[in-house]
């Protein structure tokens, strides 16, 4: 069977690359879109009582397999996952990106001035379009459709950030913990995981199983270091070194530390020992 989470299939349409291994009325090829709400929810169905599998963030493609009822069924263009969003958070494929946000958070203001109003909020890994720039009392902006972000907020789209994505994650701490979530208004365990290696040059996949399977090498517990995974059911946490470790959790609610011993003891009446140890390549 495959896995819905990746592969667009329907009784009734599915993505064209699937015709021959899935059954349905209609094949198509998705039409390209980008986000344009600053986040947007990614559902199992088109619905707002449905549960939030994922996020995507502003700027970021999708492709379009369907319309109806304001919905839209999408296939993310970064990590192939597939799901029901608003159909008004998404716009035309737009010019090409040409930045992306560096900071755990950001502004769009109405004009390149600080105090100005703000047009939206920007998450980390957020991706937008320059097409100018401008400095008020000292501080420079780069002009973006309507608007204007701190320069030093942003790099080049695909300039990954310096140091590790260890480094990165850290950025997060005390950020809300949320299920479904990988902003920096919100993340999950496997969303810190996956933007936080996104930032760095590293695509990786979204959910924690789809992580497990997939990340790096299997390694023993007694050869943790910095930027190795460790997983239990349906959780995720990054090593910082070879006894703390960083990870959203439900526990806190947030993004926090904990040493691995501590969160041994604490998990494991209720999911267990950790199943794998994993090391990214």
């Amino acid at each position: 069977m495959l896995d819905r989470r990746l592969n667009a299939f329907r009784t009734d349409l599915a993505e064209k690359r699937l015709e021959g291994q899935v059954e349905a009325l209609r094949f198509v090829e998705g039409k390209p879109a980008r986000v344009v709400a600053s986040t947007t929810a990614m559902r199992p169905q088109p619905s707002l009582t449905s549960g939030i599998d994922t996020e995507l963030l502003f700027g970021e493609p999708v492709s379009v397999l369907d319309r109806a009822d304001g919905w839209a069924w999408v296939k993310s263009g970064v990590d192939d996952y597939v799901g029901y969003v608003e159909e008004a958070a998404l716009g035309g494929p737009g010019a090409e990106p040409t930045h992306w946000v560096t900071a755990p958070r950001t502004f769009v203001y109405s004009e390149p001035d600080m105090k100005r109003p703000t047009v939206r909020a920007l998450s980390m890994g957020s991706r937008i379009t320059v097409t100018g720039d401008a400095e008020t009392r000292g501080t420079r902006y780069l002009l973006v459709d309507g608007g204007a972000v701190i320069a030093k907020h942003v790099a080049e789209v695909g300039v990954p950030l310096a140091g590790d994505y260890v480094d990165v994650a850290t950025r997060f701490l005390a950020s809300p913990y949320l299920w479904g979530g990988r902003s920096g208004f919100g993340l999950d365990c496997s969303g810190l995981v996956q933007l936080s290696m996104m930032m760095t040059g590293r695509a990786v996949l979204r959910d924690t199983d789809m992580q497990r399977a997939s990340i790096g090498m299997e390694i023993s517990g007694d050869e943790l270091r910095r930027g190795d995974l460790v997983f239990w059911k349906g959780h995720v946490a990054i090593m910082v070194d070879a006894d703390m470790m960083i990870h959203s959790n439900g526990f806190t609610m947030d993004v926090s530390h904990e040493s691995l011993a501590d969160a041994i003891k604490r998990i494991e009446p209720m999911y267990g020992l950790p199943l794998l140890y994993r090391r990214p390549s």
